[in-house]
Parts: structure tokens; C-alpha cells; sequence
């Protein structure tokens, strides 16, 4: 603990160990996270084999396949037979989903989900396993999801090598998730084997690489992450987490049944890789077969543990969540009535510190006082400079601009690290001399037990994070400050910094990836607050405040501290450079409306590359509304209107029926390789009542309007068939587009150069033509 008066200050050799000793620490807890090499082909049959797993994703990922597509037909047809040759009961569902909807605008998909059930021994519930199987339309999707897919195939094989699980196990295969989330809603409101609800284990990916982590939760979760503490052999999960995805408006499946009511679960991805996500390159090859055998590794645990459990304590939400959060492998956790205790206990310890630093002379009230205003300044300067970084990142690298992480990233989150260490080590070394040591620590320690109380009332799970290091920092602080002998001292920062360093570097390596140094800021913030924590550690690598020594001294730690960062940086602009299996993302699409004879390029990016600029020239909004595209600022440039004919619109029938206007219409594609039409319905001083897609009701909520926007993914080839009622006598307008993907051979595109290739995105190389057919008013 650092001190203005401290007679028996240890030496910086003794304080250059310390460190060493706590950066060791660091470095286990990071390490820690790492999932396991994978298991070979002949692996024990009762255990889980990546090498194994890995000759699925070879054959669900051996090309896009896009729902309602012919490759999604072979994955379908694939699944099936390999689930049939396991032994369980498997079906395909046919239906119609309905996803995502609001006021005025709703998703629907045609889906072919695949259910297989395991029948358990004596059931007390049912355990559904949970992956989807479509692709994106950019990429043969290896990590997202056939992963996860080829997860639950080698899981159910080895479940097969051993005796019944008492349990049912339901494994579910959804269609359309990439889409719409359409195959999970079908299968939650439809399918015979939902009615009842359950357990879910969902596993899925937003990258190509990392340690798989059990990220969301149903509510009151404390007897399921007990089950995941005590059952994974990696488990990797964090209540901060789940705190902050709750708070999202990001979905998956999962999120699905979590909003059907009748399911429990969790729900597990990978996130790290972020570059290659829903693109081209997430092929098999660029798979981490280490993260596919954690991945199985803890879903065959997983559903042992489940399968052999008492359902009926666990599909329903418990009475209160729990806070959780890995250490050197394991899972601390303990439950959430514990969180306002611990954060309130933090902060009475932090006040204690600073009483009784004015008590023993070493800090005055003011002075305290005065450090914890000077510890706001790291607390927003180092996440400054990291964002700042990035920003100098893509001026350097212009194709970063749209994207979340480089292919590469590892320097340059080790930069961003070093670079919050400089920020913090060049304020302490202003400082110290003139406020003190101790009453900076104390004013960082205020700001950190200050935010476990403000987590404890707005993200309860994440509230350990402040709190622990707070409460650590204090306790031990009063020790030093009543017994400041040498050897008590560095115990004391040795305590203080290891448990600050356990609970604040795992979240740290987490969510640099998780957020992507494009919003490096976040994660930033987090390991500043583990820099202050560390603080009365570093305190011995300054000179003695009231030595001799001069700014000098004081000044090549934090300049040490600057050049590493640097170095970094640099050895990351060499180690990441753009290639052919590296390529510079470009999204683009073709828009053409016939009605007008018009056509226009339109991008995403915020800043267009080389080739995308080849075709915008301008930022703005479509004068009409696209998928993907409405009410978007884009980058915009005109185009050659193609020969690309619109949807036909066949009128089936057109008729007053009850006060209403009941009208059918075929919406059929005149392209090939359409992947979605849209409906656009205008009833001029009407009201949309209500509207069927191939017989399946439209969501409620999305019908009351004068207008609804109806996108359809997966069309049949032959088109649609929509029913939609009017109230109101007015003329209604209806105008269709659909969509398709691929650029090459339209008039003006050029093939992307080596280096340069489709952005992860729903869009990217995507053409919609549009045309209007005027309805009128009711036929007599």
C-alpha cells in the first residue's frame, strides 16, 4: 500500500517481482479461458471427438445453404439419415414462421426444422439441444451453425454408446434462423413436442474461433448455471454477461423460447474470429477444431447431467439468478442475495480505508478526496485512447472501417492493454508526488465499490466485477495502513492485485472480442479498472516520493508501458494484412424499381473501399423502400437499369365479404435463385385487419395499418400465395420485390479483385427488383 510516510518502503526489486507475480496471474486467468486440444478420430466412443464432429461440418458446410435452397434441401435430407441412422425418432416439421414482428411490418419464413427424440428411461421433462442449420447468404457457414450441428450429432452418437438417459432428449435442427429466428418460432408454436416446454441447451457461434461461452440465461438461472458449474469441463460463462445481453436487442433462437414462457435453458456460442463471420472464409478450414471440441466437450456434460436430472425443479425460472464468473478454470458463483450485501460491504470497507488513512495521518479527507476526482481522469482517457487507437487503425488500414475486428487481432488487444497500462501509470506518475500514493488508491477504490452499488441495482450479475476489487483493495489497504511493515505490504498488494487480476482480466479477454476493438472503449474501462486495482503494486516501481530521485525515474514506467504498446502495434500492422483468405470486406447491392426505370448501387459501409467505390458517389436514402435497405442512409450511385423482370402478381380472388375486403393474391418470382419476396400493402384510408402467408396467420401485432410490409424468406418456387383483409372501401396499392444474391452479369459490376470480398452481412450481394400493381377499389 502505497504511503506518504511509510518508514520501511520496499525496494523496487522486491516491487519488480510483485509484479512479474501478478502479471503471471493475469496471464493464467487469460490462459485459463483457452479451450482444450481436440480428441482424434479414435477417441473413446462414449466421449466427444472433434475429429469426429469435424466430418459433419465437412458435409453441412460444404456450400451455402440458404433456407429454402436446393443445398438446404441436401442438409436436410443429410440430417435426417444421420439422425435416423443414430436411432431416434426423426421428423421434418414443414411450416411457416413468423420471427420477427411490429406495427406494420413482419417476417415470415417457410422452414424445414428437423426434430430427432431420444426417449429417456423415466422421463421428468424434456432436454431439447438446439442449433440451426441454414446458412447465411455470403458464406457456406462452417462455425455459424454447422458447429453447433455437428456438436449435437457427435453428442447424440456417444449418448447412444452408453445406457438411457432418464430424461428425453429432443434435438432440434432449426431452418430460416439467419433469417428470421422463422424456424424456432414455428417449432415453439406449432410443433407437438414444445407444448409442454423444457430445458434448452442452445449452441451457436458468432465467429470462428474461441473458448465456447455460456452467454444468456433464462431468468432466475441459480440452479442452472449450478448444473453448468458442476457439469462443464470448460466452462467458460459470466453473469456480467448475461446481465449485458439481456440488455441487447440481439436474438437468437434461444431468445425464441425464451418468449414462448415455456422454457428454461441456456444458451452457448463462440465469439472470437469476428472477421470471418458470415462471410465467404467461414469455410471448414478456418474452423478452430479446439473450440469445436470444447463446444462438445460441454454439451455431451451437459446433457448427461440434464438428461439424468429432475426436470421438473428446472423448467421453470428459479426464484433468483445467480452471479457467476470463471477463474483458472473453474466457476465462482454464489447467489444473487449475496450481490447487495457484498457491494454495500465493499463500500462501507472503501469509506472505512479512507478514515482511517486520515486517522494515521497518511491521507487527509481532502486529499482522498481530491484523488478520487483525479481517478475519473483514466477512467475516461484510457478507453479514449484505445477508441483513439482504432480510429488511427483505420486511417492506417481503411478497410477496417466496417469492420468489428481485424483477421488478426491478438497485437493489438495486447496493444490496447498496454495502452491502458501507459494512460494510467503516465496519471499516477503526475500525481503522486503532489496528492500521494494512498489517497489515489483510495479515490480509484471509491469509484470502484461506487460502481458495485450502481451494477447491484442496474446489472445485479455484474456487479462482482467492482465490488470484489473494491472490497479486496480496501480490507487489505486498512491492514497496511495499521501495520505497514514491508512484508505486509507487498502481501497485501499481492492479495489485492490477484484478486482483482482473477475476477477483472477473464472479462477483459472476454469482451475485447465479444465488442471487437471497434468499440474497444468498453473493454477498455474494464482493464483500466484493473490497472487501478493493481496500483499498489506498481507503487514500488516509482521511486520513493520522498527520495531523491527525479521525474525521470518516475517516468519510464508508464514510457515503458508506451513502447510496448507501440511495438505492438506495429508488429500487428505486419502480422495482419489484407490477402485472398484475409480480404477486405465489400458490401454492395443491386436495387432496380421498374415503375420508375430506375437502378442504383447502394452500400452499407460508412467509409466505401476501392471497389466499392467504383459504384457510389453520394450518402443517402433510396427514394423507395428495399429489404434490408428502407429508411437507411447508404452510400448511393446510379445504375444501369438490368432486363430483370418483378414478381407476377395473380389476382386468386378479390371479393366484400362480411364489411371486409377479402383479398388473395400469387406472388410468383420471374428470376432464378430468389431467396425472399416482400409485400408492401397499401390500403388508402383502410386498415389492414388481418393477413395469412400460405395459410399461416400474420402476427396480430403486425396488422392494424393502413399498410403492412410482409417479407417472405424461402419462397416455394412457384411463389407465394398471401390473403390479406381490408377494412375500408379506398384503393389499395400493392408493391412487390424480390430478392436474390449474386452480382456477376449485371450490366457495369466487375468481379472483386484478389483481396477483396463479400462483407458479412444479409445484404451483401444482394439484388431486389420491385413493381406496383394497383389493386383499385373492391370489385363489385
Amino acid at each position: 500500500m502505497p504511503s506518504q510516510r511509510s518508514p520501511r518502503r520496499p525496494g523496487r526489486i522486491a516491487g519488480l517481482l510483485l509484479v512479474a507475480v501478478l502479471l503471471a496471474v493475469v496471464a493464467a486467468t487469460v490462459v485459463s479461458l483457452r479451450p482444450p486440444s481436440p480428441a482424434p478420430g479414435d477417441a473413446p466412443a462414449g466421449g466427444f471427438s472433434a475429429a469426429r464432429a469435424f466430418e459433419q461440418v465437412e458435409v453441412v458446410a460444404a456450400e451455402t445453404h440458404v433456407a429454402g435452397s436446393a443445398a438446404g434441401a441436401r442438409v436436410v435430407e443429410h440430417l435426417v439419415d444421420r439422425l435416423t441412422d443414430l436411432g431416434l425418432d426423426t421428423r421434418v416439421q414443414n411450416a411457416v414462421g413468423a420471427g420477427q414482428w411490429s406495427p406494420g411490418e413482419a417476417e415470415m419464413a417457410r422452414v424445414r426444422n428437423v426434430v430427432g427424440v431420444l426417449p429417456g428411461s423415466e422421463p421428468t421433462g424434456r432436454l431439447f439441444l438446439m442449433a440451426h442449420h441454414d446458412s447465411v447468404e455470403t458464406g457456406p457457414g462452417a462455425s455459424d451453425d454447422a458447429s453447433g450441428v455437428a456438436a449435437l450429432l457427435e453428442t447424440v452418437r456417444a449418448l447412444t454408446e452408453g445406457p438411457a438417459l432418464r430424461n428425453d432428449v429432443v434435438v432440434v435442427l432449426t431452418d430460416a434462423e439467419e433469417a428470421c429466428l422463422c424456424g424456432a418460432q414455428a417449432f415453439a408454436a406449432a410443433h407437438p413436442l414444445a407444448a409442454e416446454g423444457g430445458v434448452v441447451l442452445n449452441f451457436e457461434a458468432r465467429g470462428t474461433t474461441g473458448p465456447p461461452i455460456m452467454f444468456e440465461t433464462s431468468l432466475g438461472n441459480a440452479d442452472l448455471a449450478g448444473v453448468f458449474a458442476d457439469a462443464a469441463p470448460h466452462p467458460v460463462a459470466s453473469s456480467f454477461a448475461v446481465e449485458v445481453y439481456r440488455a441487447l436487442p440481439n436474438d437468437t433462437d434461444f431468445s425464441v423460447l425464451l418468449r414462448d414462457g415455456d422454457f428454461t435453458g441456456m444458451n452457448t456460442a463462440f465469439i472470437d474470429g469476428a472477421a470471418g463471420y458470415h462471410t465467404p472464409q467461414d469455410t471448414p478450414e478456418n474452423l478452430d477444431r479446439r473450440t469445436l471440441q470444447a463446444m462438445g466437450d460441454n454439451a455431451l456434460a451437459l446433457t448427461r447431467a440434464l438428461g439424468d436430472a429432475d426436470l421438473a425443479t428446472l423448467d421453470e425460472p428459479g426464484d433468483q439468478d445467480a452471479t457467476y464468473f470463471p477463474v483458472l478454470g473453474e466457476i465462482v458463483r454464489y447467489p444473487g442475495s449475496l450481490v447487495w450485501p457484498l457491494a454495500v460491504a465493499a463500500l462501507v470497507a472503501v469509506a472505512g480505508f479512507v478514515l482511517v488513512l486520515a486517522r494515521r495521518g497518511i491521507a487527509t479527507l481532502r486529499r482522498s478526496a481530491a484523488g478520487a476526482g483525479l481517478a475519473l481522469l483514466p477512467l475516461a482517457l484510457a478507453p479514449l485512447a484505445v477508441q483513439g487507437m482504432w480510429a488511427l487503425l483505420v486511417r492506417i488500414r481503411p478497410g477496417y472501417a466496417d469492420m468489428i475486428d481485424p483477421w488478426r487481432p491478438g497485437w493489438f488487444r495486447l496493444a490496447a492493454v498496454a495502452l491502458v497500462a501507459a494512460v494510467v501509470l503516465a496519471w499516477y506518475a503526475l500525481v503522486r508526488r503532489r496528492v500521494g500514493g494512498a489517497a489515489l488508491v483510495a479515490g480509484a477504490l471509491v469509484w470502484s465499490a461506487v460502481l458495485g452499488v450502481v451494477l447491484a441495482a442496474v446489472a445485479p450479475g455484474g456487479s462482482y466485477l467492482a465490488a470484489w476489487p473494491a472490497l479486496a483493495g480496501a480490507l487489505t489497504g486498512i491492514v497496511v495502513a495499521l501495520a505497514p511493515a514491508g512484508p505486509v505490504r507487498l502481501l497485501a498488494a499481492l492479495v489485492s492485485g490477484a484478486v482483482a487480476a482473477a475476477v477483472l482480466a477473464p472479462t477483459v479477454a472476454l469482451f475485447l472480442p465479444a465488442l471487437g476493438l471497434s468499440a474497444g472503449a468498453a473493454p477498455a474501462l474494464v482493464a483500466t479498472l484493473l490497472a487501478l486495482a493493481l496500483l499498489p503494486a506498481v507503487e514500488l516501481l516509482f521511486p520513493d516520493p520522498d527520495g531523491a530521485a527525479g521525474r525521470w525515474s518516475a517516468a519510464a514506467v508508464p514510457g515503458v508501458a508506451a513502447v510496448l504498446a507501440a511495438a505492438c502495434v506495429v508488429v500487428g500492422l505486419q502480422v495482419d494484412r489484407f490477402g485472398a483468405a484475409t480480404p477486405v470486406p465489400s458490401q454492395l447491392v443491386y436495387a432496380l424499381d421498374t415503375d420508375s426505370g430506375e437502378a442504383w448501387w447502394a452500400s452499407g459501409e460508412s467509409s466505401p473501399g476501392d471497389h466499392t467505390g467504383r459504384y457510389v458517389d453520394r450518402r443517402g436514402e433510396l427514394p423507395v423502400d428495399f429489404p434490408y435497405l428502407a429508411g437507411r442512409e447508404l452510400a448511393l450511385g446510379d445504375a444501369e437499369a438490368a432486363a430483370l423482370a418483378p414478381p407476377e402478381v395473380t389476382v386468386l380472388s378479390d371479393a366484400e365479404v362480411g364489411g371486409r375486403r377479402e383479398v388473395t393474391v400469387q406472388v410468383t418470382p420471374r428470376r432464378d435463385g430468389v431467396r425472399l419476396v416482400a409485400l408492401d400493402i397499401r390500403a388508402d384510408g383502410g386498415t389492414i385487419a388481418r393477413a395469412r402467408v400460405d395459410g399461416w396467420a400474420v402476427p396480430e401485432e403486425a396488422v392494424g395499418r393502413s399498410s403492412l410490409w410482409l417479407t417472405v424468406h424461402a419462397p416455394r418456387a412457384d411463389g407465394v400465395q398471401v390473403a390479406f383483409s381490408v377494412e375500408g372501401d379506398g384503393p389499395v396499392a400493392l408493391r412487390v420485390v424480390d430478392g436474390s444474391d449474386g452480382l456477376r452479369g449485371l450490366p457495369g459490376f466487375e468481379a472483386r479483385p484478389e483481396g477483396v470480398d463479400a462483407a458479412g452481412t444479409h445484404s451483401s450481394d444482394l439484388v431486389v427488383v420491385s413493381g406496383t400493381t394497383s389493386l383499385g377499389r373492391v370489385r363489385p
